[in-house]
Formats: C-alpha cells, structure tokens, sequence
C-alpha cells in the first residue's frame, strides 16, 4: 500500500469530504431561511395609486402584479422581491404613457401613472369607430369623442391628426382624408389643401372667413361661399 505524499492528500481529501458537504448544506439552509425572513418580514404593507383617470386603482395593482402572493392577501409578503418584472402589464397597457413604481421602505409600494388622453374618433378601414389619442394609440373602453377623422386610399391618419390638434382652437368637428388631400370641417368654416404645410401656414385665415369654404394652396386662398 502506497504511503506517499498523493496518497496522503488523497485520504486527507476524502476526510473532508463529508465535512464540505454538510457545511454546504447548512449554508443552502441559512440562505433559503433567511430569504423565507426576508419575506414574511418584510411585508408589501400599502399600495398607493396616483395620476390614473381612466383605469381604477384595482385595475393599474392588477396590471402592476400586485396580486396575491404579493399584496391582498392575510398576510402578504415579498416587499424586497417585488420589481419591475412583476409590472410588465403596466408597459403593455395603451391607456397608460408614462409609469413609475417606486418601492419605500419598510414596506410600501408607489406607482405613479399618466394616462393617455381621448382626442378624437378615428373610423377605421373596416368601418369601425374608435377613440384614440392624438399619438394614435388606440384607447380601448373609452368613451367617443372629438373630432371624426375618416377617410380612404393612402393611410393618412398621421396628417389627419396632425391637422386636427393644428385646428383645435378652431373647433373641428372632422378631418376628411383622400389621395388628394385633406377637407377640415370646424364650426368656423370649412377648409382644404392637398399640402400640408400650406395647410398649416395658413391656418389663422379660417377666423377671417368664418362661414365660408376655403382651399388652401402652396400659392395662396381661394375663398368659395
């Protein structure tokens, strides 16, 4: 039987072995224990929501992942687990713009939210009536309202709603869009122009010729009654 010096640190080895094992164990053991404290410990005692018009308070902790286990049971748990990864629903929400969530020690939860808002009606190609916000998001739930923007051919909703914010002030009931151009119905008077940046250069003559049916060209107005 071999004594040397391999042989020694073999058997040596093989001593420790056991003692390595159980020491791993243990320190697995702590670990799981202390993260099962950490839990109960430290609790998600308060929800607060702020900013939200449209989605309920119940809706955005929903969205949020604040459900059970988290928040809403006897005896929730997992303050310092919670992260942005449980609110991927907030991001995916088209009601929402803007979110933040805010964790406050010991124990407390803060999502500040700011709704899109509804600016106008958009009819889609199959017909259909929808609301959406002035960066096109379709807002769905929400009630109909502003002007109608509808047209055919070459998508030019983005025109559209460019032309209707433009007009606001002026009141527009529809923003009408074809191949070749687009038609602004407001309380003021009706306007045309294929060009858009005619369109909104001579934005201010529709006050002057309230009542009347203006086209707007890159070279000047035509006013028609």
């Amino acid at each position: 039987m071999s004594t040397g010096p391999a042989a020694v640190q073999e058997m040596e080895a093989s001593r420790r072995s056991p003692g390595r094992f159980w020491l791993g164990l243990l320190s697995a053991v702590l670990v799981v224990g202390a993260l099962a404290a950490l839990w109960f410990l430290l609790p998600i005692r308060a929800v607060t929501v702020s900013g939200n018009r449209h989605l309920s308070a119940t809706q955005v902790e929903t969205l949020a992942g604040l459900t059970p286990p988290f928040f809403g049971v006897k005896r929730p748990g997992g303050w310092l687990f919670y992260g942005g990864w449980r609110a991927a629903g907030l991001r995916a929400s088209p009601w929402l713009l803007d979110v933040q969530v805010l964790r406050r020690f010991p124990g407390k939860v803060e999502i500040q939210v700011t709704e899109r808002v509804p600016a106008a009606r958009w009819q889609t190609p199959d017909g259909k009536v929808v609301t959406i916000a002035w960066d096109g998001t379709v807002l769905p739930g929400a009630t109909l309202t502003g002007p109608l923007l509808v047209g055919w051919g070459p998508d030019r909703l983005p025109l559209a709603r460019t032309v209707a914010k433009a007009f606001e002030r002026y009141t527009v009931e529809s923003v009408r869009y074809t191949p070749s151009g687009l038609t602004i119905q407001t309380q003021a008077g009706t306007v045309w122009s294929g060009n858009l940046n005619s369109l909104l250069k001579y934005s201010g003559s529709v006050k002057m010729f309230a009542g009347k049916h203006m086209n707007i060209y890159p070279w000047g107005v035509s006013v028609q009654q």
